[in-house]
């Protein structure tokens, strides 16, 4: 048994946990003892003072009894998969090595964003052209009324590709608040200048309900619109990749299947990207690497912190669509 401090004399940088939030086999983290499991609070005398403590367990049974005025040092764990966690052993030096590895990724990221960022502020963007004629027809085809969020996010999206900086702007909105519209639409323009436009999505399903409402919304228009992914089969997957480097192809749609190998873009323009949190370590990192050459449009429903710190940082442009548009509006 060890006891995690005496009560501090002076308050503690950082936010305390909730107790709201917490319930009895959660996964907790301290910030000098690593991974343990919360197992509620207990009443412990100690020097004949009586004080509450959480009680945190550790592996090969040891506990550790935490005073309630140092809950700053603990935080709900928080992972990125279902994969059940390590329990750190109490005392070890495994989570000091741990949090130094961590140090060394995160410098790594970041060293890695800055550079990346800085090549995007240094180079100059394809600056395209001014929304023409068919493009006033394709606003004019919109079945809704744009919201005002919906409308900001266009001109804002608008704005970024003509001017001379590439874009790489967020745009975040619940389901159904109009985000596809406002990727339609920044497509639309990047292939009215003789781009090509991809949207990267992260389920088949996804892509499938994409690609309907895409060419629903460019009918009628000069646009070839395709989906790849798993349901294409191999000759379909052949014959829409050769369209796409010769570019005959305008937009594709697709899963990480867009970003193999085999995947040649004849003059990308415009990388649309649905929900970037929900593709792996590794499919972002070729993301990432396509960031400094091509103009980035994100949408998202939940942006994870990071990327929301970034837009809030003014590292990335931020839009933000805050009401559902309304279907009864012709």
């Amino acid at each position: 048994m060890r006891i995690g401090g005496r009560a501090a004399k002076k308050k503690q940088k950082g936010e305390p946990v909730r107790f709201a939030e917490l319930a009895d086999g959660d996964i907790v983290v301290h910030r000098d003892h690593g991974l343990g499991i919360y197992r509620g609070l207990s009443t412990v005398e100690l020097f004949s003072v009586i004080n509450d403590f959480m009680l945190i367990e550790y592996r090969d049974g040891d506990k550790l009894y935490l005073p309630v005025d140092r809950l700053n040092l603990i935080s709900k764990y928080e992972g990125l998969s279902d994969k059940q966690p390590k329990i750190d052993k109490l005392g070890s030096q495994s989570w000091k090595t741990t949090k130094s590895k961590i140090k060394e990724e995160v410098w790594k990221v970041a060293q890695e964003l800055l550079d990346i960022y800085a090549l995007r502020e240094i180079r100059k963007g394809r600056q395209f052209s001014p929304p023409g004629h068919l493009f006033q027809e394709l606003e004019e085809s919109f079945p809704f009324e744009e919201t005002p969020g919906q409308q900001k996010a266009i001109d804002d999206v608008l704005d970024d590709l003509t001017s001379e900086n590439p874009m790489d702007r967020l745009v975040c909105g619940d389901v159904g608040y109009g985000k596809t519209e406002v990727a339609i639409r920044a497509a639309f323009k990047v292939v009215e200048d003789g781009f090509q436009a991809a949207v990267l999505v992260p389920t088949t399903v996804l892509a499938e309900q994409h690609v309907k409402t895409f060419r629903e919304r460019l009918k009628g228009f000069p646009v070839t619109v395709e989906c790849i992914n798993r349901f294409r089969t191999p000759a379909e997957q052949r014959r829409i990749l050769k369209e796409l480097a010769q570019g005959e192809l305008n937009i594709i749609i697709g899963t990480h299947r867009l970003l193999s190998k085999d995947v040649i873009f004849h003059n990308l323009g415009l990388l649309v990207i649905d929900e970037e949190h929900r593709f792996g370590v590794a499919h972002k990192e070729k993301v990432k690497k396509m960031r400094a050459e091509v103009d980035i449009l994100t949408l998202t429903a939940t942006p994870i912190p990071r990327t929301l710190q970034m837009s809030l940082l003014n590292i990335r442009d931020l839009s933000v669509i805050s009401s559902p548009r309304n279907t009864d509006v012709p």
